[in-house]
């Protein structure tokens, strides 16, 4: 008989759908005043929520997009895009000021520089809706911004009996607060990469700013990309290196490792091999243009 314990193992995740135009193969980042020609652009469905929620459902992890979609041609292209990439969509909520939502994204190498514009607020109307859903077992929330709109999101989901994972994700605007680590108070695994944990903590070493996150977060990842990954828990640093990965595009990588890292936490897997599992994620969206290559959704 199936318990209510196998029921809850989906994945609610939150946070903005954006539309990302990427520009590829260039010689320079932009600068003023000058003009740049790109050998390619794409346009993919973005926002480190869809991002790690197809990465998760590719992964055979049931995954449900908690967010808003615009109704105008941007939100629309990218909407049949997130269709197609096998997430659960039950709680997507569709709004005409929920969008356009905009990233683009000028990538050189491993470099990047993005230009982004937000719409509308970050709180669905099918929040409590999902909360509520019977097979949730975890939340992931894909950007502090979003915590930072709805602060009572972590515990109105300890409240439903979910654990809570949390990217803080890079927004010049929040990442200094210092009153950012109160407001996580709650979350059970923290995902910075290197540059937000140094933002947040004040320490560029990667295993000094983890043992200053630990005192709050029970669990933390910390995304090192050609460096690799580390994780803390219980006062235990471990570390494992990168792939050697053609690298078309890093942008979703950190999401991607979200979602492969979550994959394999939530099945109790040693986080060695939580860690593994994250960085096999990541490089697997390396490697096309876009956080997840919508190849990998088609049946």
């Amino acid at each position: 008989m199936m318990t209510d314990t196998d029921k809850r193992s989906a994945v609610l995740s939150i946070g903005r759908i954006y539309c990302d135009l990427i520009f590829t193969g260039l010689e320079e980042l932009p600068v003023l005043g000058r003009e740049l020609f790109a050998d390619d652009m794409r346009i993919a469905a973005g926002g480190g929520a869809f991002i790690s929620a197809a990465h998760l459902a590719n992964a055979g992890r049931k995954a449900a997009l908690v967010a808003r979609l615009g109704t105008d041609a941007l939100s629309s292209d990218a909407g049949r895009q997130i269709q197609a990439s096998g997430v659960d969509l039950r709680f997507v909520e569709h709004s005409a000021d929920a969008g356009p939502q905009v990233t683009v994204a000028a990538v050189i190498d491993e470099e990047r520089a993005f230009l982004t514009r937000r719409a509308g607020t970050a709180m669905p109307s099918t929040l409590d809706e999902a909360l509520n859903w019977p097979e949730a077992k975890h939340l992931h929330i894909a950007e502090y911004a979003t915590l930072h709109e709805i602060p009572a999101l972590v515990r109105l989901a300890k409240d439903r009996g979910l654990s809570v994972s949390l990217d803080p994700s890079w927004d010049a605007a929040l990442i200094y607060d210092k009153s950012l680590l109160q407001a996580c108070t709650g979350v059970d695994l923290f995902l910075p990469n290197i540059e937000e944990a140094e933002a947040i903590t004040g320490s560029a070493s990667p295993e000094k700013a983890m043992l200053m996150l630990s005192a709050t977060f029970p669990h933390v990842a910390l995304k090192g990309g050609a460096q690799g990954a580390w994780s803390i828990s219980d006062g235990v640093i471990l570390h494992a290196e990168a792939e050697a990965v053609p690298v078309v595009d890093t942008t979703g990588a950190g999401d991607a490792f979200n979602a492969g890292f979550i994959h394999a936490w939530l099945d109790g897997k040693p986080l060695l091999s939580c860690l593994t599992a994250g960085i096999q994620s990541g490089s697997l969206a390396v490697q096309s243009a876009g956080g997840f290559d919508m190849s990998l959704g088609e049946p």
